[in-house]
């Protein structure tokens, strides 16, 4: 008998962060290190939600920076999960900062990360397959099928 499915809605999550003094370089800029670390939180918890499980981040595929953030912005980081394989699950994560004073929205960058469900015993564990409902969803999980494919690809190269 197989997994029940999960819809994307189930496990999708907006989350808003204030950019602070710790966040910067003496420039003002927020470091991309900060962004990427917001990036993968915002992927573990879709990640987790979606399976109910403890996850492990396996990779990220190349973050880029579109614009930069400065001391002050409101970072949104849009998470969702885009597909799902047996054990693993690719999470995708748009990010977009706010000049709060001004209402300006700029999209800062994306980025696809791969995570691993684990067991009690932290052994790799299945996980219930993606329904995607909407366009949008079905584009990102035909997408992330061939994503997938690419990086297995990659490994076996390697």
């Amino acid at each position: 008998m197989g997994m029940e499915g999960k819809t994307v809605a189930a496990s999708r999550v907006s989350l808003a962060q204030v950019m602070l003094p710790e966040d910067t370089n003496p420039a003002g800029n927020v470091h991309g290190g900060t962004i990427m670390k917001l990036v993968d939180n915002a992927a573990f918890v879709v990640a987790s939600r979606h399976c109910r499980r403890n996850v492990v981040t396996v990779s990220m595929d190349s973050m880029s920076f579109h614009s930069p953030v400065y001391l002050g912005d409101l970072l949104f980081l849009k998470a969702s999960v885009n597909m799902a394989g047996k054990t693993s699950m690719e999470v995708g994560v748009k990010v977009e900062s706010e000049d709060t004073l001004t209402g300006e929205v700029r999209h800062t960058g994306s980025a696809y990360l791969t995570f691993v469900a684990l067991d009690h015993r932290g052994k790799p564990a299945r996980v219930p397959p993606v329904i995607p409902e909407t366009a949008d969803e079905k584009r990102r999980y035909s997408e992330a099928l061939q994503r997938a494919a690419r990086r297995k690809e990659t490994i076996r190269k390697d």
